[in-house]
């Protein structure tokens, strides 16, 4: 039988391989006593397994705080990697199951002053039930007629604030400078002073019009994120004036309704991933983003933020990369698909960035996304986008990004207003 599995980081004052079943007993047969009716077949069928425990050294305090230590301690609290399987028969193919096994009780056990989810691999059967991505990488590029160069986006900013009209003009200005993607604030959504419906048709209009003129269309990521009715009605309106994405809160939502609107939607979706630094900011606590991404992948986004080297947040860059990366990563062996998505770069991102993302991702099949980076550029939006522009082809072309710029103007001004 197919089988899930999890790898964690622990941190524990009991012996390691009492810690690991611990674990084990607790998200699947056990407790922590034997209990009537739990028989030997009833455990050899359905009991989490520990399939590997390595340790990783020691430490000197807790993280965490209100751990237990066990009787006859001997002082040391270690830390290790722990590896647990479960048979999908356990909880289904059903991805709200599985996240209550992977990550249910596990980080409130008293054994534990520290318990991450690092990964999570999950069998094909799950492809049954869940699409994947409907657009993923390729569908994005051809919707946004952009290829063998990344996306080069933006953001509607302030966040908040603006009339329907007001970002329909800020779209405008963008649409002329050249950029390639453009998205709602994760914080705009349908306030009554920027109502969705509005703010889309006067955005749309633009975009539209810019697109007769050019050929070029733009892609929006309109925020639809609310409730599943709302959500489903947003993402028609969306369709019926010639938008091209939608985006949606992931962690607001929540799976069941991400599955639902990716078998409604017709557009790609933009999966925001506000909220995961609850999740993934600490290391004795919560899950990497490697794992978290998974599960959304295969509930149906086509695109996510992964942050961005030297960012404005606290994430490291090579977590950074290492979520990037996992994006492109197939999720299933082929034949299957491999449900990969656009990872989106973003965060205090401008042209000083492209050359080391390209040398750490080692691909264009990204999403670029600079905010100041492009609207503050000295030359104006248009001169951001094409200092953006040459920045990527220069990582590419593997020209240090100070002589490129000898070249190109627009480069040479963003260096020097960017931090060179």
């Amino acid at each position: 039988m197919s089988r899930v599995t999890a790898t964690y980081e622990i941190e524990t004052a009991f012996p390691l391989a009492q810690a690991a079943a611990t674990m084990a007993g607790e998200q699947s047969t056990g407790t922590f006593v034997r209990v009537p009716g739990e028989t030997d077949e009833l455990r050899e069928a359905h009991a989490a397994r520990v399939e590997q425990l390595v340790e990783l050294g020691d430490v000197a305090e807790p993280s965490l705080p209100g751990a237990g230590t066990p009787k006859n301690w001997d002082g040391k609290r270690r830390r290790a990697r722990v590896v647990l399987s479960w048979p999908i028969s356990n909880f289904g193919l059903s991805l709200p199951n599985l996240l209550a096994t992977i990550n249910g009780n596990l980080s409130e056990l008293k054994a534990f002053s520290g318990l991450r989810l690092i990964d999570v691999t999950l069998p094909p059967e799950f492809l049954t039930r869940y699409q994947g991505p409907q657009f993923g990488v390729a569908g994005t590029r051809e919707l946004a007629g952009v290829y063998d160069r990344p996306i080069i986006g933006t953001i509607i900013k302030p966040s908040v604030g603006l009339s329907p009209q007001a970002t329909a003009e800020q779209v405008r200005v963008l649409v002329e400078a050249g950029v390639d993607f453009i998205k709602d604030d994760e914080l705009q959504a349908d306030g009554p002073h920027c109502p969705f419906g509005e703010r889309v048709s006067a955005v749309m209009r633009v975009i539209n019009d810019h697109a007769e003129r050019t050929g070029k269309k733009v892609m929006f990521a309109a925020n639809l994120t609310g409730e599943i009715d709302e959500m489903l009605a947003r993402h028609d309106h969306v369709l019926a004036n010639g938008g091209t994405c939608v985006m949606a809160s992931m962690n607001s939502i929540g799976l069941p309704a991400m599955k639902v609107l990716r078998a409604h939607s017709q557009l790609p979706i933009h999966g925001h991933r506000n909220g995961w630094g609850m999740l993934g900011r600490s290391p004795a606590i919560g899950m990497s983003y490697i794992a978290f991404q998974k599960l959304w992948r295969l509930a149906g986004i086509d695109h996510t933020h992964v942050n961005g080297i030297d960012n404005k947040f606290c994430e490291s860059n090579e977590s950074v990369i290492a979520s990037a990366r996992e994006c492109l990563t197939p999720m299933f062996p082929a034949p299957h698909p491999g449900c990969e998505i656009m990872p989106v770069f973003s965060s205090g991102q401008s042209a000083k960035q492209a050359a080391p993302t390209f040398a750490a991702l080692g691909s264009v099949d990204c999403m670029f996304a600079a905010g100041g980076g492009i609207m503050a550029h000295p030359g104006g939006p248009a001169a951001g986008v094409r200092a953006l522009q040459q920045a990527w082809q220069a990582a590419v072309a593997g020209v240090p990004v100070e002589q490129a710029a000898n070249d190109a103007p627009e480069l040479k001004a963003a260096l020097g207003a960017f931090g060179g």
